[in-house]
């Protein structure tokens, strides 16, 4: 008794990234005797039962969907279907849903150690979409819940390569980083991280505290070397001023008359007026 010789087979991707056994001479393997029974059975059902079974043999799916199609476990050819009307086998066919549109998650605050010790408490958003209907299906089990769970795992890694001073001025390269790798990460199961923004990071209160001292520290030091600046700048202001009226005397006592003006203009009851130089001057070269 000679048996049929079969081609070995191995496990390879289709065009769309989805695992399926294939022959090494390239071509799919045949569909079995029960297979084939069952679909000829599904198509005579199809028959018998029209016009009846066309409201369970077509259905429908969004602008913004896909519907993956399986027919007796095996995904059919030709990639996802949809938008719009697809034809169906009944009994023998099955088919799952994947929307399209960009889905946004927040990612749990996660307590991270930085690199310098400091322990912060960091919170991300993550948007995602599915650019790959089969590969989200039948390449992972739970995409949605996956992507989750690594978007949180990944911030944790990113964060506790850093330091402080990193997390708090570097947020646009954190999230950059941590596109790649969740963009990278999550390609085989077809979906397609587009952003990742870090929205808070809270740091301990005695901390903040001691960032507060700090920075208060720093403006006051500031604010001293601006003063001693000032002070400066004005001394050379009244020292040039002082060489102006040395070398015109008149320009003293306009300067007596614009101050008596200026005090006349507040109403004060008491006028002090100060005693011109040239009376004292005499005065003081007499020798005692």
């Amino acid at each position: 008794m000679s048996s049929r010789q079969v081609a070995p087979s191995t496990v390879r991707s289709d065009e769309c990234g989805v695992n399926m056994v294939v022959r090494e001479d390239g071509e799919q393997e045949p569909m079995g005797f029960i297979e084939i029974v069952a679909t000829v059975g599904s198509v005579l059902l199809l028959i018998l039962t029209l016009p009846f079974s066309l409201f369970i043999s077509y259905k429908v799916v969004q602008e913004y969907e896909r519907a993956v199609i399986f027919r007796l476990g095996r995904l059919r050819r030709g990639g996802a279907r949809g938008p719009g009307i697809f034809f169906i086998l009944p009994c023998i066919d099955t088919y799952c849903k994947v929307d399209l549109r960009t889905v946004s998650f927040d990612v749990p605050p996660q307590e991270v150690l930085s690199r310098d010790s400091v322990t912060v408490s960091v919170d991300a958003a993550v948007f995602y979409r599915v650019k790959s209907p089969s590969q989200a299906t039948n390449n992972v089990q739970d995409y949605s819940h996956s992507t989750r769970l690594l978007a949180a795992t990944t911030l944790r890694n990113v964060l506790g390569t850093r330091n402080l001073s990193e997390i708090l001025s570097e947020r646009e390269a954190i999230a950059h980083t941590m596109q790649s790798s969740l963009d990278e990460a999550t390609e085989p199961w077809g979906v397609k991280v587009e952003r990742v923004e870090i929205k808070d990071v809270r740091l301990p209160v005695q901390l903040q505290r001691a960032m507060a001292a700090e920075a208060e520290a720093a403006r006051e030091a500031r604010a001293k070397v601006i003063a001693a600046e000032g002070e400066m700048k004005a001394s050379r202001a009244l020292k040039e001023a002082s060489d102006v009226l040395t070398d015109s005397p008149a320009a003293l006592q306009l300067r007596y008359l614009q101050t008596l003006n200026t005090i006349s203009a507040e109403k004060n009851s008491t006028i002090v007026f100060p005693l011109p130089m040239d009376m004292i001057t005499p005065f003081l070269g007499i020798k005692k």
